[in-house]
């Protein structure tokens, strides 16, 4: 494919995810318990939070936080999936897969659990503050676990690093189970349903400190796009054209566990878009990067919005936990996609 040819379709590609984005928004903010006309949602929007409109008060303090809540976890877990393959080389290299997820619920089940037993009832207000960071910080730790078991003089190996990452969700999903033995009712209802993931707590006070961190992490790493185009043709080959291979490692991986930390602290658990968004997007764009990275954003969260959308009205009055619904297009998809390319390379 001619690098014309590859901008154009990257160009066409951005655009259509940018669309989806929109379309989901825009659905989001009209669809749920309470309809909202299409025609108005300008208006209401203009009209701000304090107007008098029973609408403009749902859009505003429900809907509104709630979309961007969405788009921001759905952009994050597809970048971080997307610049996770790129450092190990695979594309199974999900946050899930190698521990990333289960390490930051671990720490934000920490968090939630003795969190409320060591502060002081003066301190509890920074709960919400503090769960960013103890997601980010078992995020982390999970993830430096698994580099350091898969690499071997200087040398990743990739079999190695999956089955250690199983080996440590499993730990992680363990130690979870644990807090969950030792909660108090209320948090274990909490527990319950952040585990399968769930946007319905989303306000503006809980929007603010995730936000932050996603914001940096969409905004850092599309930095490494070039250097992550070189990591494809091998560490060593990498080295020799200038990349400094440990240095942009470490960075990259740092960024996705301080974005998977932060998306799983404000949502919880949701599986598949950082694996399916940027499998989908390969088959499109290809390997670049530079293309690869703003377009998972884009249509991870599109994709996440329409799935909270989803979830919340497919069975009104109940709301469905947003990792099952998730689960339930991801896996499938995945499946078909994997099939596709295994028969590819037969052909």
């Amino acid at each position: 494919m001619s690098d014309d040819h590859r901008q154009r379709r990257t160009r066409l590609v951005l655009i259509l995810v940018g669309g989806l984005l929109a379309l989901a928004c825009v659905t989001g903010l009209a669809a749920g318990a309470i309809a909202l006309p299409f025609r108005q949602l300008p208006a209401m929007l203009l009209a701000g939070p304090g107007a008098s409109h029973d609408g403009s008060a749902v859009l505003w303090s429900i809907r509104l936080p709630r979309i961007l809540l969405g788009a921001l976890v759905g952009a994050t877990l597809a970048v971080a999936g997307t610049a996770l393959q790129g450092v190990f080389r695979n594309p199974l290299a999900d946050p899930a897969l190698i521990g990333v997820s289960s390490g930051a619920s671990l720490g934000a089940a920490c968090c939630l659990v003795v969190g409320p037993r060591l502060l002081p009832d003066a301190a509890l207000t920074l709960l919400p503050w503090l769960l960013p960071v103890a997601a980010f910080a078992g995020a982390l730790l999970t993830t430096a676990i698994v580099l350091v078991a898969a690499s071997t003089g200087g040398q990743r190996d990739i079999v190695t690093m999956l089955l250690s990452g199983l080996a440590i969700a499993a730990l992680a999903q363990a130690g979870t189970g644990l807090l969950v033995t030792v909660a108090t009712d209320a948090q274990l209802r909490s527990l319950s349903f952040w585990t399968l993931g769930s946007l319905g707590g989303a306000t503006w006070e809980t929007l603010v400190p995730a936000a932050g961190p996603m914001l940096l992490v969409l905004l850092l790493l599309p930095r490494d796009a070039t250097a992550l185009d070189l990591l494809l043709l091998g560490d060593a080959e990498a080295q020799h054209l200038g990349v400094r291979v440990a240095v942009v490692t470490r960075r990259v991986i740092v960024l996705a566990a301080l974005g998977v930390g932060a998306a799983v602290a404000a949502s919880g658990l949701i599986g598949f878009v950082g694996l399916v968004v940027p499998h989908a997007l390969r088959m499109l764009l290809g390997p670049t990067h530079r293309g690869l990275l703003p377009a998972s954003m884009l249509l991870g969260a599109g994709v996440l919005v329409l799935a909270d959308t989803v979830a919340r009205t497919v069975a009104t009055p109940i709301e469905l936990p947003i990792g099952v619904v998730t689960a339930l297009l991801g896996a499938p998809l995945f499946l078909w996609m994997v099939v596709q390319r295994r028969h590819q390379e037969v052909l």
